[in-house]
């Protein structure tokens, strides 16, 4: 269920969705290449296949791969689980903004000055000691990408989207984290118009920490409700 070693990484899986959406929209380019190629046999690996579109996309003038690059940039760097945890950060030190973020968290998150949802509405849900947290997208993958960056393989396998309705303890255990039989755990299903973002727990001892240290300890699985966050 995890992420694991055979996983196409970040870079490819980026690139993949970027080149497969463009060649999506050049049928032509496309039917060109099966025609040109229809003897050979297609690559099993997928980082392969993602290779091979690109580098066809390249070719053909279709594709910018400075553009490719700054697309992996901007989801790494700048649309990743960095800009959730920034937001969680500032919850857990200001009393006034939390209570905003748990009242509307589109607004909130807008306050923090990152890119707006598209279209959805995101729902922030809090961690406390009697209530757990869990979130899932049943049909597919919707996920807040502008918090979260792109969704893990295992966010998107039917295992995870199936068990984590049925048996979440069970599926909790399997990511490392016990929860207590007398925490309740709520499972929320992402949909295309609404998407949720966990609000941890804050771990005991960081009571001195600044926001940026606290950022710098929230973890994606926390923001998803498969972790916990602890202290460094």
């Amino acid at each position: 269920m995890m992420d694991g070693a055979g996983s196409v990484d970040r870079r490819r899986f980026i690139k993949g969705a970027a080149t497969g959406a463009l060649a999506s929209a050049v049928p032509g380019a496309m039917r060109a290449q099966d025609h040109n190629h229809e003897h050979q046999a297609v690559p099993s690996d997928p980082a392969l296949r993602t290779k091979a579109l690109e580098s066809l996309l390249v070719e053909k003038g279709l594709v910018d791969p400075a553009a490719l690059d700054a697309l992996v940039d901007a989801f790494e760097n700048k649309i990743g689980p960095r800009n959730g945890a920034r937001v969680v950060a500032r919850a857990w030190s200001d009393t006034a903004y939390k209570k905003r973020l748990l009242e509307d968290g589109g607004a909130a998150v807008e306050e923090m000055g990152f890119p707006g949802m598209h279209g959805e509405h995101v729902v922030v849900v809090e961690n406390t000691a009697k209530v757990h947290n869990l979130v899932v997208c049943t049909l597919c993958s919707c996920y807040p990408w502008p918090l979260l960056g792109l969704p893990p393989v295992w966010y998107k396998s039917a295992p995870y989207r199936s068990r984590a309705v049925i048996d979440p303890r069970g599926v909790l255990r399997e990511f490392g984290l016990d929860v207590a039989d007398d925490v309740e755990i709520r499972i929320w299903d992402s949909t295309a118009e609404i998407r949720y973002l966990v609000l941890p727990e804050r771990p005991a001892g960081t009571e001195k920490m600044s926001q940026e240290e606290l950022a710098g300890l929230v973890t994606r699985d926390s923001m998803v409700g498969v972790g916990k966050v602890k202290a460094a």
